[in-house]
């Protein structure tokens, strides 16, 4: 069948790869499963209720909001589709405010929500907003519409005629970006869109039909929500689960793949380093010395000789227990919407779990790049070569870049429509040249070439984030964040300078870390607060500092940094705004202004 359509790769599915358990999931404790034929019946079920029950109109506002991925996100996702109504998925961890604002802007009359932490915050949203009619409970609630209660067996013939009559250019969701400097901006994407890059990425990913693959990710999030309906193109088993479940869900399922952020892949090789300082005697000395030989890994590489045979005896005592950890099938991580530290892919793909980073955006669907899991087309350091049908360029016209570097520039059918109801957002992030319309990611690159003797695309920052010292220097600094972040004993750093004379940073300790270094050499630990004020432990730190300093230009290198009390999180407890995006990403804006005392007394000391 021609897939034109998003909600066409379920129904390839039930022509080419029919699974008996498509979808796995948690109720009461015990694992439940959905066939390909059972899931496709309950999306048209929901879908007629949407037209006969709810009455909701081709290009309608809906929210979708759950605590975690769940079949009846998916469900109503798929019936929204069929419906010609327009999704508006909602990250479950934004504040009320900002459920407030997503609600009033793209004008949904209905809101579909899961869980209760979620409904304390979607609730009151809702409720000063004239537009929004209704909330229903994807759980049974006393005050709320439980979402089966609208099924109906009433408006095929209407569902049909709808199907039948949507077409690839049609807006099929306007996805809300994190916001890391302001309000968010709904990002509209077409049928078009999504479809184009799922068939160009689909080719460069180990998935065949029965796998398993992980989903731990918001399905709100484009990343994750994309590779679900590549799933469902390849038949692959879906298997839903919260962060809080994955350790015990791999041993239970063994997943062969799932995409992740780089921060979690950075905690669970911190687990595994301190682990590792755990083990006394031979076995912390092989386990280190298998650790080192990780440090020469490159893609493709081949090993002969004596190198091979030490490869085999860390890959038999070390790494293969590594690899149990997570299943003991896993043929491929794919890790996105951040900068992965190099240290990290090679690390794991050393050691038998390959990991391959790729490059996008909400506004191209998202995927760019990719590093290829196959026909060796992958280089470390970069984020690969563009996928097919999309073309990128480098501009260096609009600021002051290395040489080599500039904004990346891309085109493609999977780039955006726009932004929802901002025209003037819109306008400026598109560059007419050469007769071609070009998106502006915002995003600073180069070109390296690499194998295939392809250009492989190489982040050095984003544009905007670029600081700019007192002196005229321009620093980048989230390749500084991202090394720092390497070592076991930072949770998370932001680093501080624009308009300063010099560079400085904001450091999170890494809490477990830091107190198991604190016991080890015989210092109190009580908690972080006290920890940070132990002469000892700022010298560590300072020794972190000076350790990574020497990879970056005089300029770039931190002369100053304040050790924090925090945990930097999405959401607070209270509901108000955190430091960090849904996607893990640093809210410089709000960080700035929260921690300015602490800032200011390091340029006034």
């Amino acid at each position: 069948m021609d897939i034109q359509r998003l909600f066409d790769f379920l129904y390839y599915q039930l022509e080419n790869y029919p699974q008996d358990r498509v979808l796995a999931y948690q109720q009461n404790g015990e694992w439940q499963y959905l066939s390909t034929a059972r899931l496709v019946e309950l999306a048209e079920k929901t879908a007629r209720g949407l037209v006969a029950t709810l009455k909701i109109q081709p290009g309608e506002k809906v929210i979708l909001v759950a605590s975690q991925n769940r079949p009846e996100w998916l469900i109503l996702d798929l019936a929204l589709q069929m419906a010609g109504a327009v999704s508006v998925p909602v990250y479950p961890t934004i504040s009320s405010r900002e459920y407030g604002y997503i609600f009033r802007e793209s004008g949904a009359k209905y809101c579909f929500a899961g869980g209760e932490e979620v409904l304390e915050r979607v609730l009151p949203a809702a409720a000063e907003v004239q537009s929004m009619q209704q909330v229903l409970s994807l759980d049974r609630h006393p005050e709320l519409t439980f979402w089966e209660e609208i099924w109906s067996d009433d408006g095929a013939v209407e569902l049909e005629h709808r199907k039948q009559n949507i077409v690839p250019e049609e807006l099929v969701t306007i996805i809300y970006t994190s916001g890391t400097t302001g309000n968010p901006k709904g990002v509209m994407l077409s049928h078009r869109n999504i479809v184009s890059n799922i068939k160009a990425v689909s080719p460069l990913v180990p998935l065949r039909a029965g796998m398993k693959a992980l989903s731990f990710l918001p399905l709100n999030h484009v990343f994750e929500r994309v590779v679900t309906y590549a799933y469902f193109y390849h038949g692959i088993n879906i298997i839903h689960t919260g962060l809080d479940d994955i350790a015990g869900d791999l041993q239970t399922h063994r997943p062969h793949f799932f995409t992740t952020v780089p921060r979690l892949l950075e905690k669970v090789y911190d687990k595994i380093f301190q682990k590792g300082l755990e083990l006394k005697g031979i076995k912390r000395a092989l386990f280190f010395w298998a650790l080192s030989l990780t440090e020469d890994y490159e893609y493709n590489k081949k090993y002969r000789g004596l190198r091979a045979l030490k490869q085999r005896i860390a890959d038999k005592l070390i790494f293969a227990k590594w690899r149990q950890a997570l299943g003991g099938k896993v043929v491929g991580i794919l890790t996105g919407a951040s900068a992965c530290p190099v240290k990290i892919a090679r690390v794991f793909s050393a050691a038998g779990i390959p990991v391959r980073e790729g490059y996008g955006l909400t506004e191209t669907s998202p995927g760019l790049t990719i590093n290829h899991f196959h026909d060796e087309l992958c280089q470390l350091g970069t984020v690969g070569p563009a996928v097919n049908g999309v073309e990128l360029r480098i501009d260096d016209s609009d600021g002051d870049f290395a040489e080599g570097e500039g904004e990346i520039l891309a085109h493609g059918p999977n780039v955006f429509l726009g932004y929802f109801k901002q025209p003037e957002l819109t306008a400026p992030v598109f560059k007419d040249l050469e007769g071609k319309r070009w998106f502006c990611t915002g995003d600073v690159g180069r070109f390296v070439k690499g194998p295939g003797n392809l250009d492989y695309l190489v982040i050095t920052d984003r544009k905007k984030e670029l600081l700019k010292t007192s002196g005229g220097k321009y620093v980048a600094p989230a390749p500084i964040e991202s090394k720092l972040r390497e070592h076991f004993l930072v949770e998370q750093v932001m680093v501080v300078g624009e308009k300063r004379k010099f560079v400085s940073a904001l450091i999170v300790p890494a809490r477990e870390a830091l107190e198991k270094w604190c016991r080890s050499k015989g210092l109190p630990f009580v908690n972080v607060g006290q920890a940070i004020t132990l002469p000892q432990v700022m010298k560590r730190y300072q020794e972190v500092v000076d350790r990574y300093n020497p990879l970056f230009s005089h300029t770039e290198q931190i002369k100053k940094f304040t050790l924090l009390d925090a945990v930097w999180e999405p959401v607070k407890a209270d509901g108000t705004e955190g430091e960090l995006t849904p996607t893990l990403k640093l809210k410089r804006r709000v960080i700035l202004k929260k921690y300015g005392a602490q800032i200011e007394q390091m340029y006034n000391t």
